[in-house]
């Protein structure tokens, strides 16, 4: 009996005990528990700033002439970009219509006046090849001058978006509240095109001086030097031009020349041609713009002529959706082209 008596009155002890509350953390634990909290976020923010911003956009539309009519997709296009240290980033931009990558370097930052560019990028040339990528631009296609002369469907038979392998310096000086008077590229190249090796030992020389003397106004001059292919024909090319982009108006206009040379010994094709542009922002979502554009193959023959003469509405109700519409009239100096009227409808859709 005694021994039972003992066992309940244990039993009843250890009841009261568990239903006592647990004794409160001190704040020495508290402390401990919130360093930890706060060394994992950390741990976190490391991890999260050394992954890539990721975006992209899808371009598509349709076309209308007396002859043809066809939907089309222009640009399908994913980027990466981030930083691996303060003053070292990196970019990655893949194009899945004809899937190659577009892009893809790393830039060392020191200073205002120096930087480092190694990789695949935009050729130091033309206001418009640097300064206007697609959801910039204004229009649906670039000028011809640009397009037949720096690498988009080049008179060598590139086609390489204004792009090339290669190496740059380039740097700012005279900094003011959001530009820079002075502003310098210098880059060697490949000059085969995109994700090419070099087919010969020489390589492209790409430079171009920028002068900002104003906010939204700057004045440019670009040289390209090079050799392509195993025959090392020459590709020279100059341009020089003035665009003023700030507030509600835009006004633009460059002048681009080059030097080609022909395979399988035919010599070598001098062509020219400029365009200008005008545009309007009536509002932020809504701008129409109209541009001049005539190019020249060959500057001895005038028949080698052909003059583009586009109007344009960009409308942006949102931040990622644009909606572009041109008329295009295409005036061809050759009696053995017809002359076209082009309808263009594009939409972007942004991410």
């Amino acid at each position: 009996m005694k021994t039972i008596f003992v066992g309940l009155f244990s039993l009843f002890i250890l009841g009261v005990q568990a239903r006592e509350p647990a004794a409160e953390p001190s704040v020495a634990e508290l402390s401990a528990e919130v360093e930890a909290l706060k060394a994992k976020t950390s741990t976190w923010d490391r991890i999260l700033a050394r992954l890539p911003e990721i975006s992209g956009y899808v371009q598509a539309g349709c076309e209308w002439s007396e002859t043809s009519s066809s939907f089309f997709i222009k640009r399908v296009r994913l980027n990466l970009a981030g930083a691996i240290a303060p003053k070292l980033d990196y970019r990655v931009q893949v194009e899945f219509v004809s899937p190659k990558i577009v892009d893809a370097y790393l830039r060392y930052r020191p200073f205002d006046g120096l930087n480092f560019q190694l990789g695949e990028f935009k050729l130091p040339f033309s206001i418009e090849n640097t300064e206007y990528p697609p959801l910039k631009y204004e229009f649906i296609e670039y000028p011809l001058s640009l397009c037949r002369l720096m690498g988009f469907n080049d008179i060598c038979g590139l086609s390489a978006t204004g792009r090339d392998m290669g190496a740059m310096l380039c740097g700012s000086f005279f900094k003011r509240e959001g530009f820079s008077i002075l502003s310098y590229n210098f880059g060697v190249f490949n000059g085969e095109g995109l994700n090419i090796k070099d087919k010969n030992k020489s390589k492209d020389i790409a430079a171009r001086l920028t002068l900002r003397p104003v906010a939204g106004l700057q004045v440019a001059g670009s040289c390209y030097w090079g050799e392509y292919g195993a025959d090392y024909l020459r590709r020279v090319r100059y341009g020089a031009g003035a665009c003023y982009d700030r507030g509600p108006l835009v006004v633009r206009a460059e002048w681009i020349c080059g030097t080609t040379g022909l395979p399988q010994g035919a010599g070598e094709l001098d062509s020219d041609g400029w365009y200008a542009v005008g545009g309007w922002r009536v509002m932020r979502t809504l701008m129409p713009a109209v541009r001049y554009d005539t190019f020249r193959e060959n500057t001895s023959e005038n028949a080698s002529r052909q003059t583009n003469y586009t109007v344009g509405l960009l409308w942006q109700p949102v931040k990622f959706l644009r909606c572009q519409l041109n008329y295009t009239y295409e005036d061809y100096a050759s009696h053995a082209a017809s002359n076209r009227n082009v309808v263009s409808l594009m939409l972007s859709g942004i991410f």
